[in-house]
């Protein structure tokens, strides 16, 4: 569900927002920052979800197997 929050802000970066991001997509833009700071984040499903991802294990695991070589050759 949406909900309507009037801010204020300055007015340059009131103008900057809408004439870089646009008029119609400044609310997305400012949530878009926003929720990572004020929203739980659902850690263990984001976890489960990329375990579940094999090709991009597969890609992980070769990466990491390709770079095992590189740190037994490093001076101590």
């Amino acid at each position: 569900m949406r909900k309507k929050l009037t801010i204020t802000i300055d007015e340059q970066v009131y103008n900057g927002l809408h004439s870089v991001i646009g008029p119609r997509k400044i609310s997305n833009f400012i949530e878009s920052l926003v929720r990572p700071h004020v929203v739980e984040q659902d850690l263990d499903g984001g976890y489960a979800a990329m375990a579940a991802d094999e090709a991009a294990e597969a890609e992980a695991m070769e990466w990491i197997e390709g770079t095992m070589g590189d740190v037994g050759d490093e001076p101590w």
